[in-house]
């Protein structure tokens, strides 16, 4: 069942998307040659904590970590640890807070110093799909019109979109109804509504888009080892334009920024 939020709960929603937004651009601001992944998300667990928020992943179905940290081949998934990040790494942070009984999902590519041109499209091309889906996160449209447009641009561009994962629903809960998956024809699913909160989250890989989970259960790798990307933010569907409620406070918005 596809839960509609109250006025009440969009402005805590805001609230625990403006925390998960910082919490992003936290450890964007910390990916650099040198550090561990362990080190990201020791900040972002304290960051999180220090703002009376819970971080959403820490704990959830067993993942250790606060922040899913994954680089280069890796899709989603990554677990943090003792892993130190290299110059031209680029790494995907996925973070989530919960404040007050509501998430917010948020997620972005980085870039470690400097990278090759493949891996500066890759991000950037994951970045404006998301863009280009949520022109159709509008009433009266159906959520496969969010999948199809996210998956001709990332074709377009000589990407591919994963099939194996897909966004969802965001609430009370961390995954909720409906799935928004990134690919698909448009007209299908359910229709949106105001008040529907929708995690829209590119994953898009350099080569193939078949992936497999390592042993660990969550390390999610492309299985041609090539790079991939990953893109995400918590939605509000309006009367009017959506409104993406994981964004930073101050005079611009990570989302622009990434």
């Amino acid at each position: 069942m596809i839960s509609i939020k109250t006025e009440r709960e969009i402005e805590i929603m805001r609230k625990a998307g403006r925390i998960t937004a910082n919490a992003r651009k936290l450890a964007g601001d910390l990916v650099k040659p040198g550090v561990t992944t362990a080190e990201i998300d020791k900040a972002v667990h304290d960051y999180i904590v220090s703002q009376g928020a819970t971080p959403s992943f820490l704990g959830y179905g067993g993942f250790p970590g606060s922040a899913c940290i994954s680089i280069n081949d890796v899709v989603i998934h990554g677990i943090p640890g003792d892993q130190v990040i290299q110059e031209g790494d680029i790494v995907s942070v996925d973070v989530g807070a919960k404040w007050n009984g509501f998430h917010g999902d948020c997620c972005a590519t980085f870039v470690a110093g400097k990278t090759d041109e493949l891996s500066e499209k890759l991000i950037r091309v994951t970045r404006e799909s998301f863009f280009e889906g949520i022109k159709f996160a509008k009433r009266g449209f159906r959520v496969s019109d969010i999948s199809h447009a996210v998956q001709e641009y990332v074709e377009a561009n000589g990407f591919s979109v994963v099939r194996n994962f897909v966004g969802h629903g965001v609430g009370e809960n961390l995954h909720e109804e409906p799935e928004v998956p990134n690919f698909g024809r448009p007209g299908r699913g359910p229709r949106l509504i105001p008040g529907m909160v929708i995690a829209v989250e590119p994953m898009v890989n350099a080569g193939s888009f078949e992936v497999k989970v390592m042993p660990d259960r969550w390390t999610t790798k492309t299985v041609d080892g090539s790079r991939a990307a990953h893109y995400e933010n918590t939605v509000l569907i309006t009367d009017g334009e959506p409104e993406i409620l994981t964004v930073t406070e101050g005079p611009t918005n990570e989302y622009i920024q990434v």
